[in-house]
């Protein structure tokens, strides 16, 4: 379905609505002889209808507006769970997903990054957050989001922790593309062709904070978000605003290049020096195919320097207000079906740069490999068991029991149901009313 054809969806049902365009064609752009856009007109092409900011601004939707972060969780129904059910996601006051289990004990593990950490496609309780509170007896906090960059975790990790005195434990989780996704000014400049907003219920990507190179200095800068109060976000109507504020965002270029979704009006020169200043070398644009090639490569690179320094700064951050970080990585796609076939994992590079500085780390992606070579099924098949794009209620139990033991021997004082002592007493104090 074209992202324009949207269904206004609510918790009571959904309406078909008007599937023509809301922008008029001249402002859409025309296509190039080779079916195209130039990267102007596809940049003022991902201006956002006003109706869909509307519902997003002032409805229960699925995210809601943050000025620096840009989203966090909202409160909806997608459809979009197992056995074509809807799944319940909502949000606490404190911009943390849902939880209930053992919420009136202190919590001492806050999670950040993405929607493999929001859990995407499963309802509140069916998180692996909440699985592993009900096997461990005490809380653990969801801070996810999806859509969310390493870069959106960490300044999402740093404001909560900075006023969270409870938590003395913090996992980050990565997948995919985040390391890209850091970069973007505006990661709805680059989906918005693939993605469905549902009228504006599932809209989310617009302009946050987000780091970038400085090709002046050839250093990677911090940026606050560009539009950081609420009402300017109808900027995003304009097309004129959206050309005018991503028209020199270089990973917006090299990952539309590296898609081939455009092929003109790009900033050449502003790619060379970026690649001259990360050590890229063989670089070539001089044909399509091969604009493709180094794109790709230098779109990676360019992530893997922003990651590295994102990390640099995490573990600082944690080090310096007496916090303990764990870093999870799990990529289904990228990753994991890489290994499946043998191949190297594109990603090797950060890997390697977590184990050189001795950064506690869990990576799913060798615990699937495992799990899928003790299975004779096919890549299908294994698949069908834990995924539904997400992860499942089953692929998040699935999960949580494969971090468990990194976690109980992480905590200390271990949790309660893993706390042993010579007489093994039946120990319920602050569980019930009577002890």
């Amino acid at each position: 379905m074209h992202r324009r054809n949207f269904l206004k969806s609510n918790t009571l049902g959904a309406i078909a609505m008007s599937s023509a365009s809301l922008l008029p064609d001249f402002l859409r752009g025309s296509h190039l002889k080779n079916g195209k856009k130039s990267y102007a007109e596809y940049l003022r092409n991902s201006a956002v209808p006003r109706a869909e900011l509307d519902i997003f601004l002032s409805k229960n939707s699925w995210a809601q507006f943050d000025p620096e972060v840009g989203y966090i969780l909202g409160n909806y129904m997608p459809h979009d769970g197992i056995d074509n059910s809807s799944t319940l996601s909502t949000v606490m006051p404190d911009g943390r997903r849902t939880n209930t289990i053992y919420t009136d004990k202190p919590c001492r593990i806050n999670t950040y990054g993405n929607s493999f950490t929001h859990c995407h496609q499963v309802s509140d309780g069916e998180t692996w957050q909440e699985y592993l509170a009900g096997h461990f007896g005490e809380p653990i906090q969801n801070f996810g989001m999806g859509g969310f960059g390493v870069y959106q975790a960490y300044r999402r990790l740093i404001r909560r922790e900075k006023v969270d005195n409870n938590s003395k434990y913090v996992i980050l989780y990565m997948w995919g593309d985040d390391y890209m996704r850091s970069v973007f000014r505006c990661r709805y400049a680059t989906y918005y062709k693939q993605w469905n907003d549902y009228g504006g219920y599932m809209f989310h990507g617009n302009f946050w904070c987000n780091i970038e190179m400085d090709l002046e200095t050839g250093q990677l800068v911090e940026k606050e978000n560009r539009v950081a109060v609420k009402e300017d976000l109808y900027k995003m109507s304009d097309p004129e605003f959206m050309f005018e504020n991503l028209k020199d965002d270089l990973m917006v270029q090299l990952h539309l290049l590296s898609d081939d979704i455009v092929n003109s009006e790009v900033d050449i020169n502003g790619l060379k020096k970026l690649a001259e200043i990360l050590q890229l070398p063989e670089i070539d644009f001089s044909s399509p195919k091969k604009m493709m090639k180094t794109a790709s490569a230098l779109k990676n690179k360019y992530a893997f320097e922003a990651t590295k320094y994102i990390l640099k700064k995490t573990d600082t951050f944690c080090k310096e207000h007496g916090k303990e970080l764990l870093l999870v990585h799990f990529d289904p796609y990228g990753v994991f079906k890489s290994l499946v076939a043998g191949k190297p994992r594109y990603d090797q590079e950060i890997v390697d740069f977590i184990q050189s500085n001795g950064y506690r780390f869990f990576d799913m992606n060798e615990v699937h490999l495992k799990d899928f070579k003790s299975f004779n099924l096919t890549l299908e098949a294994y698949m069908k068991r834990y995924f539904n794009g997400h992860y499942t209620p089953s692929g998040n139990h699935f999960f949580a029991y494969s971090i468990k033991e990194i976690l109980v021997d992480w905590l200390q004082p271990k949790p309660i149901t893993y706390q042993q002592d010579d007489n093994k007493m039946i120990r319920f104090e602050g569980y019930l009313p009577k002890y």
